[in-house]
């Protein structure tokens, strides 16, 4: 027996202009994308919901997958019946079967105007059945369970099994953000927070092997994999960062040496943006959080950079983005232990107060463009696809390297 899906996308959409038509086909091609594989087959398309009809079988994993598509706000299993009342109310008597709640609501949506009755009408009869055959109480605010129905020529949808999507706006709609890719618990959750802001994230993570080990790259890999559900299309850049620490290590004052990794980072970064067409940067700074996330530091780390350098969890706390993490299921791998690049040799007391005049007195007794030039030439790029199929190493792929330029401050 095949299964119809109605998937409802986000609600902000319907706020757009002239350029919703675009947003729309945005989210439904991301849609179909989360569900390729699984014979799902678009049988119609309203404003803000897109109708699939799926396979026996397919729909737990349909599920699994439309619950991380971006721009789906809510989605469900339905039941299509003839343009008919008492056939609607077999189909949800069938639907009640089993289920235990205390409040419900019935919606309708009456798109066929040429109907006998109207929406109230159809949400009476309907709650009557409802009220009779379970004894649950109707509340049109805050009730536990609500009944969808579409009300459409030639046929009645009945939601049946309905989920929550993630809301957000589908990848793309907002350009394209590097991201910086720490291996911790914040830089992943504010890649993701652009994500669900329409952006498409290229993610670059900076590790110390050959220094250290190789379990930076390891876990940075793993971090990715798991965003790609979000995105569907994810590229990381693995760029090697241990001889420019080297650098920085021999001519800088050891309480600069974390703000001098961090200009030295965005510098790169920002070289990859460029590659990538990208308009921006990201990073997981939150103001205050450790030593180098000062209001003084930031705005030191940030003269390195021509481009903007958004923050998207600058006045989140660490339980904030701690609860973040679990909700999207990047804090477990998160939480394994690797070597990060700023914590080698870092400091015991880092200056917290950072002065301008020093750094670039520091930086002036450094080979800035040869150091970005053997980090961008050193670096790997992977491929992560979702769903169903793993990342694609690029064998042996060398990204070009464009001109960066003469670097800021």
């Amino acid at each position: 027996m095949e299964t119809l899906v109605l998937v409802n996308l986000f609600h902000e959409l319907a706020l757009k202009g002239q350029n919703r038509p675009l947003f729309l086909k945005k989210a439904a091609a991301h849609v179909e994308r989360a569900l390729a594989g699984l014979g799902a087959r678009r049988e119609a398309t309203w404003p803000m919901a897109l109708l699939f009809r799926l396979p026996e079988g397919a729909w737990p994993e349909a599920r699994g997958r439309l619950g991380h598509t971006l721009g789906v706000e809510s989605f469900a299993r339905v039941v299509r019946t003839p343009p008919d009342l008492e056939a609607l109310e077999r189909a949800l008597e069938e639907a009640l079967e089993g289920q235990s709640f205390g409040s419900f609501r019935i919606t309708a949506q009456r798109s066929d105007k040429s109907l006998p009755f109207t929406s109230p009408e159809v949400e009476r009869r309907l709650g009557a059945l409802v009220k009779a055959r379970t004894g649950a109480q109707v509340r049109l605010k805050g009730a536990e369970r609500e009944f969808v129905v579409r009300l459409l020529p030639g046929a009645f949808l009945l939601e049946a099994e309905r989920h929550l999507g993630p809301g957000g706006l589908p990848p793309g709609v907002s350009g394209r953000v590097v991201a910086l890719l720490s291996g911790g618990i914040d830089s992943p959750v504010a890649a993701y927070r652009l994500m669900r802001r329409g952006a498409e994230v290229v993610l670059v993570h900076f590790h110390p092997f050959p220094l250290l080990s190789g379990r930076s790259r390891e876990k940075a890999k793993a971090l990715a994999q798991h965003l790609a559900r979000f995105q569907h299309r994810l590229k990381l850049h693995l760029v090697p960062f241990s001889e420019v620490q080297r650098q920085i290590i021999l001519e800088a004052p050891k309480a600069y040496r974390v703000v001098l990794y961090r200009r030295f980072m965005l510098r790169i970064a920002e070289a990859i943006a460029r590659e990538e067409g990208a308009l921006a940067l990201c990073t997981g700074d939150s103001l205050g959080q450790v030593a180098s996330q000062t209001l003084e530091n930031l705005y030191v780390v940030n003269q390195a950079a021509t481009l903007p350098v958004f923050r998207p969890l600058l006045g989140w706390d660490k339980q904030e983005i701690m609860a973040e993490a679990r909700r999207i299921g990047t804090y477990a791998t998160s939480i394994l232990p690797d070597e990060e690049c700023c914590t080698l040799f870092a400091p015991r007391n880092p200056v917290t107060r950072a002065h301008l005049s020093v750094v670039l007195e520091t930086e002036a007794r450094l080979d800035t463009e040869a150091l970005l030039a053997l980090a961008l030439e050193g670096r790997e790029v992977l491929r992560f696809t979702w769903p169903g199929r793993k990342p694609l190493e690029a064998a042996g792929e060398r990204a070009f390297i464009m001109e960066h330029g003469s670097p800021r401050g």
